[in-house]
């Protein structure tokens, strides 16, 4: 579990005892023409978007993360979020402890109304897994989308084939993302490259890549820890000695030991790419944001041009 996401603040006790004494899940809205409209919650705006993607307009959604710009490992839950979680009755988190504050909120405003997707569950990931950026995987998010509109349609089994309809247009939005990791596997097999944390992992071995980067010199990066003298130099052969093709770094968490294998890299001719824990908002949504990073991957390889900003 990365310790980023340790022990929550006092705020969240709070919070506890304030969901204590709430009222159970509300109930839905009726905005949409003909129906109710659902009240739904993702942790992440990238969980959130594919909520409201299959449900359209019969779902309510709101992102709880959602500021790329900001290190998400350092979220603290407030009281409003705490009333949007509790009164959901559709949520999708993460898990593998990457947003723990959710079950915290949820067990203290317990509904059985309320639908939880956790997709470390969905994908049966034990908590071992030491990887929690399961969106970066291709096969999440269709997963994930199958139990939205399974979920949904138990809700309002009326509208079932509208939200089916929206899986199949899903996945079907998701081949240029899954066609373009396809030909850089094809063509660049085995590319090397260096990471600080393990956040894009999933889709640089998805797209044939080598990740020469010493996982324990990423675990301890996406923990808030100091790597060890003997990783921070394995790292710094990459670069001097031109073992890599590509940099990636999350550009959500920086500090100065990133600056310093940033500067490293310039310096030693060496792409980079930055890659995001929360999705870039405006202007994206999953899909197109999946793309736009497979093709910054794309670039660094082929034409050595660097994408730090999506």
């Amino acid at each position: 579990m990365p310790s980023r996401r340790g022990s929550l603040t006092a705020a969240l006790v709070v919070i506890a005892g304030l969901l204590a004494t709430a009222c159970s899940a509300s109930s839905a809205s009726t905005d949409a023409p003909g129906g109710q409209v659902i009240a739904a919650v993702g942790a992440e705006n990238e969980y959130a978007n594919v909520i409201g993607q299959i449900g359209g307009k019969y779902v309510r959604v709101t992102a709880i993360e959602s500021n790329p710009n900001t290190d998400p490992h350092s979220f603290e839950a407030s009281p409003s979020v705490a009333q949007q979680v509790s009164s959901a009755q559709l949520v999708v988190q993460n898990g593998l402890g990457y947003d723990a504050y959710m079950n915290k909120i949820e067990a203290a405003a317990p509904s059985s109304a309320r639908k939880v997707i956790a997709v470390q569950q969905l994908l049966h990931r034990p908590d071992s897994t030491p990887n929690p950026h399961l969106w970066y995987s291709p096969g999440t998010m269709p997963a994930v989308a199958r139990a939205v509109a399974r979920d949904l349609s138990a809700m309002q089994p009326a509208h079932a084939a509208y939200f089916a309809a929206n899986v199949r247009r899903f996945d079907a939005s998701l081949q240029p993302w899954l066609q373009a990791m396809a030909r850089l596997a094809a063509a660049y097999p085995g590319t090397p490259v260096a990471v600080t944390e393990p956040v894009g992992d999933y889709l640089l071995q998805a797209a044939g890549a080598r990740i020469l980067t010493p996982y324990t010199f990423q675990a301890d990066v996406m923990n808030g820890v100091d790597p060890s003298p003997q990783d921070v130099s394995l790292e710094d052969a990459l670069f001097s000695g031109h073992r890599v093709k590509v940099f990636l770094y999350n550009q959500q968490v920086t500090d100065s030991l990133t600056e310093s294998f940033l500067s490293q890299a310039r310096k030693d001719g060496i792409p980079v790419v930055g890659v995001y824990e929360t999705m870039p908002t405006p202007g994206y949504d999953y899909q197109s944001w999946m793309l736009a990073e497979t093709r910054a991957l794309q670039r660094a390889v082929t034409d050595k041009i660097s994408t730090q900003k999506l």
